[in-house]
């Protein structure tokens, strides 16, 4: 049986006002962690990939309002897509194969992630201890 744990979005009022206009709100916004598999839904957006795909774990921040806020974000340098609902910190993840997300941006590939749950901490604790115990 694979426990699941979820995190839910940490918004800022000015991010949250941005991002209800895209259809994203704290209720339709979470990331979620198995045993074997990483989700992370944004509104629209939906993300997921196996855990193994997973090769780092950092925590980030602080970021620009300008350059995070409203719907997802889409880094032109590298492609990694941003979920953020907040500038403070968040959890990077880097992937060993790109992963397509679903929703508006599914046409491409992102060989990295950030969230801005509201316990980033926790998050990558959490993932680095299931990495661990798939290794």
């Amino acid at each position: 049986m694979s426990s699941v744990e979820r995190f839910e979005f940490s918004f800022a009022p000015t991010y949250k006002a941005l991002a209800r206009v895209f259809g994203i709100t704290p209720s339709n916004s979470w990331v979620e962690v198995s045993d074997e598999r990483f989700r992370a839904r944004y509104g629209p957006f939906r993300f997921s990939t196996p855990l193994q795909n997973i090769t780092d774990v950092s925590i980030t921040g602080p970021y620009a309002l300008l350059k995070t806020s409203g719907p997802a974000r889409l880094a032109i340098t590298d492609r990694g897509l941003t979920f953020a609902s907040n500038g403070d910190r968040g959890v990077l993840l880097t992937f060993a194969r790109p992963v397509g997300g679903r929703g508006p941006l599914k046409v491409l590939r992102h060989p990295e992630l950030t969230v801005t749950v509201a316990d980033p901490e926790r998050l990558a604790a959490l993932l680095k201890k299931r990495l661990a115990a798939l290794a």
